[in-house]
């Protein structure tokens, strides 16, 4: 009888892998997804404080006026933004539409596209600030 070879186990390079664009998309939605779940207490919360009155208002828009904030800021609009078109898209995928791969590809593009076309223009336009 033979002795079995010992095989070694293999490293997985995930940096190494090139991954399709639909399922660059589908982990985007699932990343944006987090972000918005961890963000959302924060976000609440501001909300509620901003909304007292308009002195409120007036100091948390200026808490917010900084750099790191409005950073945070724009990461939020582009998860809401991924996340929703990314949920629409598979959406209508499920029940057929888009899903020939050629479709299902410029569809993936767009959503990543226009998620971080929204995330741009809201933090040119000052709508964070």
């Amino acid at each position: 009888m033979r002795a079995q070879p010992e095989v070694a186990p293999k490293f997985l390079n995930l940096f190494q892998i090139r991954f399709p664009i639909g399922a660059i998309t589908s982990i985007g939605h699932r990343v944006s997804g987090v972000v918005l779940l961890l963000l959302l207490p924060l976000l609440a919360m501001g909300l509620d404080e901003s909304l007292g009155s308009a002195e409120d208002f007036d100091a948390m828009r200026d808490n917010l006026s900084g750099p790191l904030t409005t950073l945070l800021l724009v990461i939020v609009v582009w998860a809401a933004a991924h996340h929703v078109l990314a949920g629409v898209r598979h959406l209508l995928m499920d029940i057929g539409i888009g899903s020939r791969l050629e479709l299902a590809r410029t569809s993936a593009w767009s959503v990543i596209v226009a998620a971080l076309l929204i995330a741009l223009v809201a933090a040119l336009t000052g709508a964070l600030s």
